[in-house]
């Protein structure tokens, strides 16, 4: 079985075609490379260059290697920023999966693992988000994860009696970090990691958006989770799809436990030997003040699990840092 993986040059979706190529199943990337990496991409993986709204581009991927099933990463993920660039954000999420899920039905792929996002949940009135806590987005980007959520939902639905009904499940997850290999790193210009390193690497100090919500702290705390564990769970979602064993909707991969943003700071401080006091911003708009998910169902189904620390991962971004300066 052949897994198409959109979006896999980039940091999330490498480590997802790593995990693939470990755990013995073929797949074949497809990026527009305009976030990704080609070097992030295996030799022996084929890369097709092109973007998720070129519907005949990805249907021909998908005839060309005989794919039979999705892992869709690809996408503009950034809370903050889609406030300010809701079309693009739209287009992007919902009519690009809308036209990969058209591919699909053409091409008579029938499985499908989606990148979603805790951003679904907007700011929780619960302590611990569970996969029942009713979605309330408060940014176009956790609005365009939702609807794609419900692209899928509403697919299956129309193609229950067909010859290849969808087959489908929904990750969310909030912020990713670590590296699981010093080759791959987030490259991102709005992840709180890579702008932490990248200041501390250049001499600045680095910033808190936000002192000042309800959190013990005053800043916003999220599940911090490595990004090899979360990997290791796409794996096991398109291995249950492949092999026709029951899936829920959605899972939440979350670590049960929150980070704040200050006591990230003060990991970093101890891991790289670098000593500061962060700088005090406004709040940015899209941000809410805490959201922390159980991670039961996903431990249940899809091997989810909690296997760094959070040192571990700081130290593991702070490696791949080092080895690309």
């Amino acid at each position: 079985m052949t897994w198409l993986v959109t979006g896999g040059a980039g940091y999330i979706g490498s480590h997802v075609v790593r995990a693939f190529g470990e755990a013995g199943l073929p797949a074949v990337v497809v990026d527009d490379l305009s976030s990704g990496h080609e070097a992030f991409v295996p030799d022996d993986v084929p890369l097709v260059r092109a973007s998720i709204l070129d519907t005949d581009a990805v249907l021909a991927a998908m005839r060309e290697h005989a794919v039979t099933g999705v892992v869709h990463l690809a996408g503009f993920k950034y809370a903050g920023v889609s406030v300010q660039r809701p079309l693009h954000t739209y287009e992007q999420n919902v009519t690009g999966t809308a036209h990969l899920l058209r591919a699909a039905a053409e091409a008579g792929v029938e499985a499908v693992v989606f990148s979603s996002s805790a951003a679904v949940y907007g700011t929780p009135h619960t302590d611990l988000v569970t996969e029942a806590t009713p979605p309330a987005p408060e940014s176009p980007y956790g609005e365009s994860k939702l609807i794609g959520e419900w692209l899928l939902r509403d697919q299956a639905r129309a193609t229950a009696d067909a010859p290849a009904p969808l087959r489908h499940t929904s990750l969310r997850y909030f912020n990713v970090v670590g590296s699981g290999t010093p080759d791959l790193y987030d490259t991102s210009p709005h992840n709180l990691f890579p702008l932490v390193l990248d200041a501390l690497v250049a001499g600045r100090t680095p910033r808190i958006n936000g002192t000042d919500y309800e959190t013990p702290d005053g800043t916003c705390v999220r599940d911090y989770v490595h990004v090899a564990d979360l990997a290791t769970s796409h794996v096991a979602a398109a291995r249950a799809l492949a092999e026709g064993r029951p899936l829920e909707p959605v899972y939440n991969l979350g670590s049960g436990d929150g980070v704040s943003v200050r006591q990230i700071m003060t990991a970093m401080a101890e891991v790289t030997g670098i000593a500061f006091e962060p700088e005090e911003a406004p709040r940015r708009p899209g941000d809410p003040a805490r959201i922390v998910a159980s991670g039961e169902l996903a431990a249940r189904d899809l091997d989810w699990r909690m296997r760094h620390s959070l040192t571990q991962m700081v130290a593991s971004a702070w490696q791949a840092r080092q080895s690309h300066p």
